[in-house]
């Protein structure tokens, strides 16, 4: 198993970055929300703990700045039918520590607002999971501001909300509501804003 990838970063987007190790190997890794909001530049060191998913149509890697989000990705993955794109959005959407209270304490509305997540998913991740959330903390570290103007900070949030499964309109209408009466901030502090503005419809 691959368990860990250090090296430089090379390519960095919304939902994937590429790190090419001192050994000459690339690796792209599928990375949440929170891990984008804490990368350095491209060209910098960067050291990821990883998870490896193997299936028939091919192997992916997934990157997590700690190893208790990465043992939250492998337990979401043991609940029935969460595969590793959805357990990714769901660290995405709500955060590890907001998404470990919501399965413990049985909230299906927040869970369920989640996209692709429907009530009976929801309600499926509390009575498989609830039992195991007792391990993981339920308090996630505070974000982290990025450099990015208001402008970058918009178009990216955009496309992020959209690779969570948001529609585009939504995701624009959103980004604009949380950016109103503001300044410019991150592109991560524009994505958990408009996250915020989507979950309370």
């Amino acid at each position: 198993m691959i368990s860990r990838v250090h090296g430089t970063l090379v390519a960095k987007g919304i939902d994937r970055i590429e790190v090419m190790t001192a050994g000459g190997v690339g690796y792209e890794l599928h990375i949440p929300l929170g891990v984008l909001e804490s990368l350095p530049r491209v060209g910098e060191t960067v050291s990821l703990h990883t998870a490896l998913v193997v299936k028939e149509d091919g192997w992916q890697l997934f990157g997590f700045g700690t190893v208790e989000d990465r043992s939250l990705f492998f337990t979401l993955l043991g609940a029935s039918g969460v595969g590793p794109a959805l357990a990714l959005g769901l660290i995405s959407a709500l955060g590890s520590g907001r998404l470990v209270r919501a399965i413990r304490d049985r909230d299906l509305t927040t869970l369920s607002g989640v996209p692709r997540v429907g009530k009976k998913t929801a309600e499926r991740l509390c009575v498989e999971l609830g039992d195991k959330m007792k391990e993981f903390a339920a308090e996630s570290p505070s974000a982290t501001s990025g450099g990015a103007g208001l402008e970058a900070g918009a178009g990216d949030a955009v496309r992020a909300l959209v690779a969570l499964g948001y529609n585009q309109a939504d995701a624009e209408k959103a980004v604009h509501r949380s950016l109103d009466g503001k300044g410019a901030g991150g592109t991560a502090d524009v994505i958990r804003a408009a996250l915020a503005v989507l979950q309370k419809r």
